[in-house]
């Protein structure tokens, strides 16, 4: 079977088509918000997790963790009032919820004492980037949202002080886009991206006025 994306397959909208042949999975994940409100089994978010676990770091560290809860549990109101309004308004139908934090420090090695990590956010960012690719490689997707309340997730969730919080996740099993708000529905779509030659350049940076417009007007997905 081949599950490889070339330009002129797997396009999942008019702008979103690979210029050079990817993974199709690539293609495939995105960041919808109507999802359909059901459960899902914890080994499925474990599974999910796990890809997560395997994502690169600086020396090894892998600074992140992940704190979540599922759809049913006694606490997913009070860790919907951790997103804020907006947020909240859609991701109340996801089947689990994710705060993604990184440790700040590396950690004390060989007689050094623990000091700060250039490098913690990144590491977290590529294990969102693993979890986000297996959400949508078992049938479901992940949509990360900085809209949240920083300071209540650290005090509610038992946050250390040497952590920050980095994003929330919602995850579940996509719905169709008219479950939403009129004003949600039209923006229901995967989005494009720069073309590669705005972002990759041979030998020196080669700045672009076009380079610094988003390829979609602002859309995260």
């Amino acid at each position: 079977m081949n599950n490889t994306a070339t330009p002129d397959s797997q396009a999942l909208h008019s702008d979103r088509t690979a210029a050079h042949p990817i993974s199709a999975l690539f293609l495939q994940r995105w960041s919808p918000r109507s999802f359909d409100p059901i459960s899902m089994p914890e080994s499925d978010l474990l599974t999910i997790l796990e890809a997560a676990r395997w994502a690169p770091s600086a020396f090894n560290i892998q600074p992140w963790r992940f704190i979540y809860t599922l759809r049913g549990k006694a606490n997913w109101k009070d860790w919907l009032e951790l997103l804020d309004p907006f947020n909240a308004s859609w991701a109340s139908n996801a089947a689990a919820l994710v705060f993604l934090v990184s440790d700040t420090l590396t950690s004390a090695y060989k007689g050094n004492s623990a000091k700060p990590s250039r490098t913690h956010s990144f590491d977290a960012g590529a294990a969102w980037a693993h979890l986000a690719l297996q959400a949508t490689a078992s049938g479901y997707q992940a949509h990360a949202m900085a809209g949240i309340h920083f300071e209540a997730v650290q005090q509610q969730l038992a946050v250390p002080d040497h952590y920050r919080v980095e994003i929330a996740a919602a995850i579940g099993r996509q719905a169709p886009p008219s479950r939403l708000p009129q004003a949600l529905r039209e923006r229901e779509f995967p989005s494009s991206r720069l073309p590669l030659q705005q972002i990759a350049f041979r030998d020196v940076f080669a700045a672009s006025a076009n380079a610094l417009e988003s390829a979609d007007g602002g859309s995260e997905q």
